[in-house]
């Protein structure tokens, strides 16, 4: 009896034609699906898939020459720190220089007016030392004229 009802007419597995239509629909719809949504559903995100690739290609890329640029402008950096580091090394021992000149020049224009004062201090000194030793023997000549007369 349970056979009858699982196999038989009316039961729970029928097997006419219905069978074979269905499995004839199914297999038609699902290349009709296929045809008109999976593929072009597929297409789509295959470009996507690709389009995202390649977009992660090209950030790469970007990003490595980014990282190179960055190293150079880092380089050039340096290279312009130390090159200016150089030039204020430079200008800082040039004007160490011209100081030093400037003090030696002034020195020796300050020892060479001292000198000529000294001497003209020396010149007119003994000027007045033998203007007083003139001055001491005619008033000495003098003295001694008049001591004479007065005798």
């Amino acid at each position: 009896m349970t056979s009858l009802l699982l196999f038989g007419a009316g039961g729970l597995f029928d097997f006419d034609a219905t069978l074979p239509l269905m499995a004839v629909q199914v297999v038609l719809l699902t290349f009709i699906l296929n045809a008109l949504f999976f593929k072009p559903v597929g297409r789509v995100v295959e470009e996507r898939e690709g389009y995202v690739t390649t977009s992660r290609a090209e950030a790469k890329q970007k990003i490595a020459e980014a990282e190179r640029l960055e190293a150079d402008l880092r380089d050039q950096l340096k290279d312009a720190r130390l090159a200016a580091q150089k030039v204020i090394t430079e200008a800082e021992q040039d004007s160490d220089k011209l100081y030093r000149e400037a003090l030696s020049l002034a020195t020796a224009e300050a020892n060479a007016a001292r000198e000529q004062a000294r001497r003209e201090i020396d010149s007119q000194r003994e000027s007045a030392l033998n203007q007083i030793k003139a001055d001491a023997d005619k008033l000495g000549d003098l003295i001694v004229e008049r001591l004479l007369a007065a005798k």
